[in-house]
């Protein structure tokens, strides 16, 4: 494996992914695996299709953030979670169009987003080795990219959870049921949450059986690991990671394609 596409970043960011692809190499490095979960009915589209499968760039814009992570180099297996009835056109229409290099497992999804990651995570079965990773990512975000996969992973290697996150830049108001404001908050320290969510294997299993067993309802992974009193490390990641669940997304996601190029050929 080559140490790559790490040009123009800050210098102690190079050196912790390319340590971390030479660690990988040398067979230092745990076993990673993704979630990509796509399972959602993409309700708020108001589209017939679900947002998955929409076309961004002339392909599906799920197969825009399947090859970002096919082409990690860090990254073993892919664990691509969908509603079961839609196996068989995922084969046809994703994974046998597209020339995926690595192994893709299709997952079939649960009735939330966190029934979905559960089954990804039942479907990479019990790690043995308490050091290996798992990369949780929504499949309507197609322009992460491979140096800030490597990030993520590599906080997780730290810190035991990492996940990628933006500083709220808008003014933030607290608003009651009737529609009037009652608070403006402070939002120095309000991040936005975003995936790619990476964390050690046997950390995010033990926290959603215990969310299972205790009845959380999380609106990401690493809410379900906070309940666990672990703390989740942030690294700043992109405004441009947009999650595409309106059609107003879908447009600005093209835009950015036209203009930028940023997905994955």
């Amino acid at each position: 494996m080559r140490v790559n596409n790490l040009q123009g970043l800050p210098k102690n960011y190079k050196m912790r992914c390319a340590n971390l692809i030479l660690q990988k190499n040398n067979l230092r490095f745990p076993v990673v695996s993704a979630i990509i979960v796509a399972a959602g009915k993409g309700i708020r589209m108001e589209d017939k299709v679900r947002k998955q499968y929409l076309l961004l760039d002339g392909r599906p814009l799920i197969s825009h953030t399947l090859a970002v992570f096919d082409q990690c180099n860090i990254i073993d297996e892919i664990f691509f979670v969908v509603p079961e009835k839609d196996f068989v056109f995922c084969n046809e229409n994703i994974l046998n169009r597209q020339k995926f290099q690595k192994k893709i497992i299709l997952v079939p999804g649960g009735a939330t987003r966190q029934d979905s990651v559960y089954n990804g995570l039942l479907a990479i079965g019990n790690v043995m080795d308490n050091n290996s990773v798992v990369v949780i990512h929504d499949g309507v975000r197609p322009f992460i990219c491979h140096e800030q996969l490597t990030e993520c992973i590599t906080g997780a290697n730290d810190y035991d959870a990492c996940i990628f996150g933006i500083p709220a830049y808008d003014t933030l108001k607290r608003v009651n049921s009737s529609g009037f404001i009652e608070n403006t908050i402070e939002r120095n320290t309000i991040w936005f949450a975003q995936t790619p969510q990476a964390f050690k294997y046997n950390l995010i299993r033990r926290a959603h059986e215990n969310a299972l067993r205790v009845g959380i309802i999380g609106t990401d992974d690493a809410m379900l690991v906070e309940q666990l009193g672990i703390k989740v490390k942030v690294i700043s990641g992109s405004r441009c990671n947009v999650k595409i669940t309106t059609k107003e997304d879908l447009l600005l996601a093209r835009a950015m394609v036209n203009i930028s190029g940023l997905t994955q050929k």
